[in-house]
């Protein structure tokens, strides 16, 4: 692609995802959702392959959709108390919809469905913007509106959401429709506790971003997108592979790693909130995510691929300083120890 263009798609991603940010108005808002949206749809479909074309089509009439529905919700809003501040939604039915439209938008169950398959027909690289970057501007919405929400609505979405990405990875052997069903699942943690501790989404999401970066380059650095290649990454590279085992183990919520704080915490919360039914059928689909990331972790460094793999791999990966990985890395492994004073920067 051409640099020039490039930048100006890049700019437009910040730019969008920016004016969510500070925007107070609901127009001001909008328009950033769709700048952020039109944005990434060029680095969608400059594969020129059809699956990029169908995965780029699909996201466009989603989030069309989504924010057709945003916008009735803040014109109803709008309509019924006078106010086009993005804080004042005291119309209950425009907050289930905003709600219901901002669930589409970033692929919360029910309504993940576009997820698995838009980011199966992408590249590595806008797969990593989309399942990062582009949860950002709705984050920032939801994290406004939290006490405006039905926190009942949150929890049923939350741990649905933990459910179906728990059930649906279990028998994916593509790996970016595994990362697809992680993101569910993390979601659901994110907004379950949306309305009690906004602070818990906002570390939940950060480290969500980390975790999923690091899985994301570390599968560009093997040029893997299926299971029975990434078998022989190990061969390639023993310490990217041990660092890839790491990393999965911590999406996966295993102590001694930093994924597993998000949900200690979270699950300490909701237990203190008298949601201990909630609560466990988390805890339960998060043993579901768990296997599925064993099974990655097995086939990065515990199996040597049998046969010829049908695909252009390198013999050795070549060695080059990349510090975002490393970064990203030692972030997503060692940050348990330091929970306490994470809590007080948070808190």
């Amino acid at each position: 692609m051409n640099p020039v263009v490039l930048t100006i798609i890049i700019s437009s991603l910040g730019l969008g995802t920016i004016l969510t940010f500070i925007g107070s108005h609901w127009l001001l808002v909008w328009m950033g959702l769709e700048i952020n949206t039109l944005a990434i749809l060029p680095l969608m479909i400059r594969q020129h392959h059809p699956r990029a074309v169908e995965a780029s089509t699909k996201y466009f009439i989603t989030q069309a959709t989504a924010s057709a529905l945003l916008l009735f919700a803040s014109v109803t809003n709008a309509w019924t108390s006078g106010e086009w501040n993005l804080v004042e939604m005291v119309n209950p039915g425009s907050a289930t919809l905003a709600t219901i439209a901002l669930a589409l938008k970033i692929g919360l169950a029910p309504l993940h469905f576009w997820l698995p398959e838009v980011l199966q027909g992408l590249d590595l690289t806008t797969g990593l913007i989309l399942s990062t970057w582009q949860k950002l501007a709705p984050f920032a919405i939801l994290l406004q509106l939290y006490p405006s929400l039905n926190p009942n609505l949150l929890v049923f979405l939350g741990v649905l959401s933990t459910m179906v990405g728990g059930w649906g990875g279990l028998n994916q052997t593509q790996l970016r429709k595994i990362l697809a069903y992680s993101s569910i699942a993390h979601l659901g943690w994110m907004i379950s506790i949306l309305h009690y501790s906004h602070n818990l989404t906002q570390l939940n999401l950060i480290l969500y971003i980390i975790m999923t970066s690091t899985t994301f380059l570390l599968f560009k650095t093997f040029n893997s997108t299926k299971i029975n290649s990434i078998s022989s990454s190990s061969a390639k590279s023993p310490l990217l592979s041990i660092i890839a085992l790491m990393t999965l183990l911590s999406l996966g919520g295993l102590p001694p790693l930093s994924g597993f704080m998000p949900k200690w915490l979270i699950l300490q919360e909701l237990t203190k909130q008298n949601l201990a039914i909630p609560a466990i059928i988390m805890a339960m689909m998060a043993l579901l995510s768990l296997f599925f990331y064993l099974r990655l972790c097995y086939a990065t460094t515990l199996t040597m691929t049998p046969n010829p793999v049908n695909m252009l791999t390198s013999w050795r990966t070549k060695l080059s300083h990349n510090l975002t990985l490393t970064t990203t890395a030692s972030l997503s492994i060692f940050l348990l120890p330091i929970t306490p004073a994470i809590l007080m920067l948070v808190s």
